[in-house]
């Protein structure tokens, strides 16, 4: 008999410590998994799910404007924040309810309760503790909090996707996912938006020329773009507030989100007591490539690790230790290409290299692009484009960067990213008979380079 009660204890219920804990069970391991919150995690309750609701109900205000244009007539729509928030706490009480269905099928124990490490196979939850082979922390990432004057004065995206009432001016402080992401949604629910933000443009990180056409686009649908400002305080401004930069602007409206980054959940669980080593800067908890972290029989995943801070990547970062550990093969993740989508308006789907990453990288590139108006657009009217962009690795013809914004580029990166992980060079996507009419088959039809290097 084993002389722990688990084989396994995770702390956090969220994506990854769920699919890990799971999948440790149908191997045969004795797991426990423990959530001081609601099972599910941030992707399911207050965020990747929740927020792509709030995308769809914010669509349809485009969806009226475009129907005009294909011979539709109706009354002027209204929309009332109150009737999408019960839908969307409706939907996450649905989903939360099937994870726990999920964790009792797979006969994983559910403990209520913060967990907190108190050596490396031993975890204290709510006053009570249990002892394991092996102790996995999923417990995710939160909003930062920038000693900033008043920050507290502003809501984060948590607090956004439980108002049921809809702020006349919201101000976005950031320009990462969840800036843009909210902007777009607030704005096509109606409110007036300003995003302040202290580089040049939006997403930094993403490639610069869909960062360019993205602050086209979002201007174009009437939001404000405040760029180079750094927030130096904040304050109560009558009913509303005031935000105060670093360089005299000042910036009013009824509500204030902090969309200022996250920064993994370690605070209190523990860590430093048993002796898990964590990153200074970032607080993130240090890990190798198999989610060791410095201490044996201590693992990690997800973005408690700052890797890639994705729900799919903390869920395949989960199942490669579960392989590792108790299926006697070792695994573990490439993180170097990972397809990401970000669900601004319009969306954006991006994986590989950007232009300057791979110039930065010394690598000579041949870029193919493509810029146009969808075909829905022009009988609707709408100004708005797509553009595609193809990065091709001269020296082998291997396209090494595949980027897009514009309709469905979400949707459509999920395919092209199989195709990239597979290695398929620029010839590969030529010999590919397009699929007519879609915005797709833009990728297979570009011929002519804008720039070889």
């Amino acid at each position: 008999m084993s002389q722990f009660d688990y084989d396994l204890v995770t702390l956090g219920a969220g994506s990854g410590g769920v699919a890990g804990s799971r999948y440790a069970a149908s191997k045969g391991a004795r797991v426990a998994i423990c959530e001081d919150s609601r099972v599910g995690g941030t992707c399911v309750i207050r965020g990747c799910v929740p927020k792509k609701l709030f995308m769809f109900g914010s669509q349809f205000s485009d969806a009226f404007a475009d129907a005009v244009g294909y011979g539709w007539s109706a009354t002027a729509p209204s929309f009332d924040m109150s009737v999408l928030a019960a839908a969307k706490a409706r939907e996450t009480d649905r989903l939360e309810a099937i994870y726990r269905k999920l964790l009792a099928d797979s006969g994983v124990a559910l403990i209520d309760g913060r967990g907190r490490i108190v050596d490396a196979h031993t975890v204290e939850i709510g006053g009570k503790t249990v002892t394991a082979e092996r102790i996995l922390i999923a417990t995710g990432g939160r909003p930062a909090t920038p000693a900033i004057p008043g920050i507290e004065l502003a809501i984060t995206s948590n607090e956004l996707l439980d108002l049921t009432a809809l702020p006349a001016r919201l101000l976005v402080l950031g320009a990462g996912y969840i800036a843009v992401e909210f902007a777009g949604i607030f704005r096509g629910f109606g409110s007036e938006v300003t995003v302040a933000y202290r580089g040049d443009a939006p997403l930094r990180g993403f490639d610069a020329d869909l960062r360019r056409r993205l602050a086209i686009e979002m201007g174009n649908r009437g939001i404000a773009l405040e760029a180079g400002f750094a927030p130096a305080s904040i304050e109560r401004d009558g009913a509303g507030f005031a935000v105060h930069g670093a360089d005299g602007r000042v910036l009013r409206a009824d509500a204030v989100l902090n969309a200022l980054g996250r920064v993994p959940n370690t605070r209190g669980i523990g860590l430093e007591e048993a002796g898990v080593a964590v990153d200074a800067a970032s607080g993130a908890i240090v890990v190798d490539a198999y989610s060791r972290s410095s201490v044996a029989g201590i693992f990690a995943v997800g973005d408690v690790t700052n890797r890639v801070a994705l729900t799919p990547v903390a869920i395949a970062e989960a199942r490669a230790f579960v392989d590792t550990e108790f299926a006697d093969t070792p695994r573990k993740i490439d993180h170097s290409l990972v397809a990401s989508a970000v669900f601004s308006q319009p969306p954006i789907g991006s994986i590989g290299l950007g232009e300057e990453a791979a110039a930065q990288r010394g690598i000579g590139v041949t870029v193919y692009e493509s810029d146009f108006r969808p075909m829905k657009n022009t009988i609707s009217g709408r100004a708005e484009r797509s553009y595609m962009k193809l990065v091709v690795e001269t020296a082998t013809d291997k396209v090494i960067g595949l980027h897009m914004i514009g309709v469905d580029a979400g949707e459509l990166v999920q395919g092209f990213a199989v195709a990239i992980t597979m290695g398929a060079t620029k010839a590969d996507f030529d010999r590919t008979i397009a699929v007519h009419p879609t915005a797709g088959e833009e990728f297979v039809l570009m011929r002519t380079a804008r720039k070889a290097g």
